[in-house]
């Protein structure tokens, strides 16, 4: 199996290290995630020099305190790096500080969080020796910032050598048209469209990773990607087709040549981005003259025989089943939501009115009207997963919530109705799960 398209980005020397750097490897070479490192693994650092991607604090003094929030702006604002506190400053030996009774990673959050805006992305673990577990090395890993400039305290911060410095208006530039470029790639990839024959009415979830570069990929992480993925699709009851685009694989939750009857897919690109589209459940025949009838009733509306109908049970039933193959590849992958930014869309569906026989949809439908997609241009505000709001995202949650929103219910409205009724149709929706997606 093979990518066919994969477009090798030209990366200076010093980009390539930033984006695979970790100053802490297996025995095999490899570089380790934060995630990763254990107490023993600090004696690496023995043999390294502070530098554009490292620097050591030995202690965290209130000197210290002061400087962390302008050394992870300066880390965010280049190519990322490590910050490694309990590192003698000498011999780069290991020097342990105390346990808190707080959380490191809370300290330093809120050290950012007052000090540095927007908010830098980074992890923070206390790494305890296992000979003395009230003490051990705080190490922090800063990512690299999607929307630069972190500005520290009023000041922009990068680094030069092994310290950081305010910008200069030549890099200013460059961190504004970084952030420029980030948000254009974003709106360009919630553009991707998955080939259907007719018009279908579709609900869209796009998943963009946000890492510095677009990985290119290896036939065997390509092939475990893949299997991963098909893991994925059995764990919810189902096989799936895998077809070949130009730069990305298709994964159809079914396939039915004969008569190309829409089926689920969700889309995977060679960075771990994907898109998931789900065809909407329309009434047919007799289902849809009830529906229309019922609605017609409730609120006077005059039926036509050009109204699309949509089972909201149905729909949500495929949309939460696809979406939960995406936590699950997630999962398999150890990958992290928060690495994304999501979008959702409603393709074709302008006009499309939703339909449910739960009581209180029919109640709502006599006060408020009936719900439909209210414009042509249907996708939503991008949300970044890291920002702290979605530290418990999982997809299918997300997708089932936010697929009433697009249908006209808002979420977190002040009004009572907007709120029970939502409840009320994701309870339709566990009725409806075995809907084939």
């Amino acid at each position: 199996m093979r990518f066919m398209g994969i477009t090798v980005e030209r990366l200076t020397a010093q980009e390539a290290v930033c984006m695979t750097f970790s100053p802490f490897t297996d025995d095999q070479g490899n570089p380790k995630d934060l995630a990763n490192v254990t107490f023993a693994d600090l004696a690496q650092l023995a043999d390294m020099d502070e530098g554009y991607v490292l620097e050591f604090k030995q202690s965290l003094t209130v000197g210290v305190k002061r400087k962390i929030p302008k050394i992870i702006a300066s880390f965010a604002n280049s190519r990322g790096g490590w910050l490694v506190i309990g590192i003698a400053d000498d011999d780069h030996a290991v020097c342990p500080v105390p346990r808190l009774s707080a959380d490191y990673g809370q300290l330093i959050g809120e050290l950012c969080r007052r000090h540095v805006s927007p908010a830098p992305p980074f992890d923070v673990r206390f790494i305890a020796d296992p000979d003395a577990p009230d003490q051990g090395v705080v190490v922090v890993r800063v990512d690299e910032g999607r929307f630069p400039p972190y500005v520290a305290d009023g000041v922009v911060e990068i680094r030069e050598g092994s310290t950081s410095g305010p910008a200069a208006g030549s890099a200013l530039v460059e961190l504004y048209d970084k952030a420029t470029r980030r948000a254009a790639q974003i709106t360009d990839f919630c553009r991707r469209t998955v080939y259907f024959s007719s018009a279908v009415p579709l609900f869209d979830l796009y998943l963009f990773r946000t890492g510095s570069t677009r990985e290119t990929s290896s036939r065997e992480v390509i092939n475990a990607r893949a299997d991963a993925m098909r893991r994925a699709f059995e764990a919810q009851g189902f096989s799936c087709h895998i077809q070949h685009a130009h730069d990305s694989l298709i994964f159809r939750a079914s396939v039915a040549f004969a008569d190309m009857m829409p089926h689920s897919a969700i889309e995977l690109f060679p960075d771990e981005s994907m898109k998931l589209t789900v065809p909407a459940v329309l009434l047919e025949g007799r289902e849809r003259e009830g529906a229309l009838a019922e609605l017609g009733t409730a609120c006077g509306l005059a039926a036509t025989d050009k109204m699309d109908v949509m089972s909201a049970a149905s729909t949500l039933a495929r949309v939460t089943r696809m979406a939960s193959v995406l936590d699950r590849y997630v999962r398999y992958r150890e990958a992290r939501w928060r690495e994304y930014a999501t979008a959702y869309e409603l393709e074709n569906m302008a006009g499309v009115l939703l339909w449910s026989d739960e009581p209180l949809y029919i109640d709502y439908v006599r006060s408020h009207g009936p719900l439909f997609c209210g414009t042509t241009d249907c996708r939503s505000r991008v949300r970044y997963l890291d920002d702290g709001e979605h530290d418990s995202f999982r997809a299918r949650q997300f997708a089932g919530s936010h697929f009433f929103e697009a249908c006209g219910l808002p979420l977190g409205s002040p009004d009572d109705d907007d709120n029970r009724l939502v409840d009320a149709l994701l309870r339709t929706e566990r009725g409806a799960r075995r809907e084939r997606a």
